[in-house]
């Protein structure tokens, strides 16, 4: 497999920006595994999930989610990719189709979240944030996801990896001007 785009830079993984090199230095330890869950931690406790705090600011690349200091899911995982990109371990986006509760409008939404190269396979990891009802401790063993999947609901479990944001994210964080405005404009699937 070839590794190479999970590696590259860009203007949403922006890897090699200032802010995030210096943060994903920070993250680095003796062993790949160490520097894959401190990043994961960093990532996952340091920045705040856009929703929980109530921000206004809409976070799309890495570099947006540390100047901020929060971002939605998406956010987050470019910020996950971009600093482990930054340390040499290869990182990809994933997403899943989640049912909205109690949220307007009805209907589903994409999640956003990780997958790296660790031991010869791609391994999920889930940024989003803990919070009262959601509890995501680093595991290299065990996959634990924010969400789990009812399908029952119409929920889906995408399990490629892609190097980069697919266009329907990007298009959504691009078109809204605050948080508020994105919730509305979530995508409902990969389409």
């Amino acid at each position: 497999m070839d590794l190479t785009p999970f590696l590259a830079t860009s203007t949403v993984i922006d890897s090699d920006h200032p802010s995030v090199r210096r943060l994903a230095e920070s993250a680095r330890r003796q062993d790949q595994l160490a520097t894959i869950q401190a990043t994961y931690e960093i990532a996952r406790d340091k920045f705040a999930h856009s929703y929980d705090i109530d921000a206004m600011e809409v976070s799309i690349s890495a570099s947006d989610v540390i100047r901020h200091g929060h971002g939605i899911c998406f956010a987050k995982a470019h910020l996950l990719a971009a600093l482990l990109r930054s340390n040499g371990i290869p990182a990809g986006l994933c997403y899943q189709k989640l049912a909205r509760n109690h949220q307007r409008p009805a209907g589903t939404c994409l999640h956003g979240l990780n997958a790296v190269w660790f031991e010869g396979c791609w391994r999920r990891l889930d940024p989003r944030g803990n919070k009262p009802t959601t509890d995501v401790p680093f595991d290299p063993n065990y996959e634990r996801l924010a969400y789990t999947i009812d399908v029952a609901r119409g929920e889906r479990d995408y399990r490629d990896v892609l190097a980069e944001p697919l266009h329907s994210v990007l298009k959504a964080l691009h078109g809204s001007r605050t948080v508020f405005e994105l919730a509305r404009n979530l995508p409902p699937d990969r389409s």
